[in-house]
């Protein structure tokens, strides 16, 4: 345990930063697999559902939780699922 205030004070930060960056990434993982889920029983809503999910991605990599390089592979897996589906 740190005896010095400001490392007090940098525990709790870190703590409250990381409940945040949980909860964040909790609804991306969630918001991904909604998508995936609309895509492979070809739902009504399906486009929505993806873009939803894309706009995820794109405020996850905004927030630096994920790399922009893994956010465009995530987006590019989804939009190879639509196409498959719709051809």
């Amino acid at each position: 345990m740190p005896n010095i205030k400001s490392a007090k004070k940098r525990v709790k930060v870190i703590a409250t930063k990381s409940a945040i960056n949980q909860a964040n990434r909790s609804a991306l993982k969630t918001q991904i697999k909604k998508a995936n889920i609309a895509v492979e029983t070809n739902a009504e809503d399906m486009q929505a559902e993806v873009q939803k999910a894309v706009k995820k991605i794109d405020q996850a990599v905004a927030k630096g939780l994920l790399h922009k390089n893994t956010a465009a592979r995530r987006k590019s897996a989804l939009a190879r699922k639509i196409n498959i589906v719709g051809a």
